[in-house]
C-alpha cells in the first residue's frame, strides 16, 4: 500500500529505494516512542503539484523535534525541497506526505545524540472515506494536559488514538471522538472537531487540543465567509442537539459527520456551514481560487 520495489523514500537526505532502508533495532524511538513527524498533503494544481502549508508544517516539525532532544540537520527550506525532489522522483502529484524524525541508538531515557530524517510519500485517499462518517464515543481518554506536549507531533503520544481508533472499528463506527480527562471533547483520535449551532461554529479551545494546521485553515475560512466560531469546551451533551458536525485534519481532510452513535444533525451536511467551508478548502488546495497562497 505504501510502497513496493520502485518507490523512493529520502533516507538521512539522500534518494533510495524504500527496501533499502535499515533501521536499527536500538533505536530509542522502536522503544520508548520518542520521534516526531509530521503529515502533509500534495495536491495537483494548474502549475504542478504543490504542498499544502508545508513551511508551516516543517516548522512545527522543527519545533517538536527540539522539545524532544531530537538532532535536525536541515531547514525547513532543504526539507521543503527534498520533499519537491520527492514527489517528482515518485512521479506524484497527489500525495500524502509522511515525514518522520527518530532516535539512533540509545536504550538510556536521555536525549539522543544522533537522528534519522525519513520522508515518504504514496497516493492515498482521504482518511475516513468521501461519504459522511459515523462517530462513537471512546472509552480512552486523552493523557491529562500536564502530561503529554499538546502541541507537539511525537510517535509515543499516538498510541492512545491506535487504541480508539480500533475499538470504534469493532464497534462498527469510522472513528471515535475521544474526551480529556475533565470530560471535556477533545476532538477526533486523528482529526480536530468542529460542531454546528444556528449557524455559529463551535470547536474545542486550542489550549486543549493539538491545533491542527487544518484547524487553522477552517478557522480563516469561516472568517472569509462571515461564519462565527466560538472555541470553549464541548461536552458530549453538546453534540446531541446541533446542525452539522464536520472533522478537520490533513489525513481527513473536512469530513462532514453523518451520526454520533445514535444522534443525527438536524441539518443536511449539503446546507451547513461545514459543507460550504469544505467546497472552499478544495478550491484552496487545487488553486482554483488563485486569491490564496499555498506555502
Amino acid at each position: 500500500m505504501y510502497h513496493n520495489q520502485n518507490t523512493w523514500v529520502c533516507w538521512d537526505g539522500h534518494f533510495v529505494k524504500a527496501d533499502q532502508v535499515r533501521i536499527d533495532p536500538f533505536s530509542q524511538s522502536l522503544h520508548y516512542g520518542n520521534g516526531v513527524f509530521e503529515g502533509l498533503r500534495a495536491y495537483p494544481t494548474p502549475d504542478g503539484p504543490r504542498i499544502f502549508k508545508a513551511r508551516q508544517h516543517f516548522e512545527r516539525f522543527a519545533r517538536s523535534a527540539e522539545r524532544m532532544g531530537l538532532p535536525l540537520a536541515y531547514s525547513t527550506n532543504q526539507l521543503i525541497t527534498l520533499t519537491y525532489e520527492l514527489l517528482r522522483k515518485n512521479h506524484l502529484r497527489d500525495a500524502y506526505i509522511r515525514p518522520l524524525l527518530f532516535a539512533g541508538e540509545n536504550m538510556a531515557l536521555t536525549a539522543p545524540e544522533q537522528s534519522h530524517l525519513l520522508i515518504g510519500a504514496w497516493r492515498w485517499g482521504r482518511l475516513l472515506g468521501d461519504s459522511l462518517v459515523h462517530l462513537t464515543y471512546s472509552s480512552y481518554r486523552r493523557p491529562a494536559f500536564d502530561a503529554a506536549l499538546r502541541d507537539t507531533k511525537v510517535c509515543g503520544q499516538y498510541y492512545t488514538a491506535v487504541l480508539a481508533t480500533s475499538e470504534a472499528r469493532r464497534k462498527g463506527f469510522h472513528e471515535a471522538i475521544m474526551l480529556n480527562a475533565d470530560g471535556s471533547i477533545s476532538g477526533a483520535a486523528g482529526a480536530n472537531l468542529f460542531m454546528e449551532k444556528d449557524d455559529v461554529l463551535y470547536t474545542p479551545p486550542a489550549d486543549k487540543i493539538l491545533p491542527g494546521l487544518t484547524r487553522e485553515t477552517v478557522l480563516d475560512l469561516a472568517s472569509e465567509e462571515g461564519i462565527p466560531v466560538v472555541e470553549k469546551d464541548l461536552f458530549s451533551e453538546d453534540l446531541e442537539e446541533t446542525d452539522g458536525i464536520f472533522l478537520a485534519g490533513t489525513a481527513a481532510e473536512i469530513a462532514g459527520v453523518a451520526r454520533v452513535e445514535d444522534h443525527r444533525p438536524r441539518m443536511r451536511w449539503e446546507d451547513t456551514a461545514g459543507y460550504v467551508i469544505s467546497r472552499k478548502y478544495k478550491q484552496l488546495v487545487t488553486q482554483s481560487d488563485r486569491a490564496w497562497t499555498l506555502i
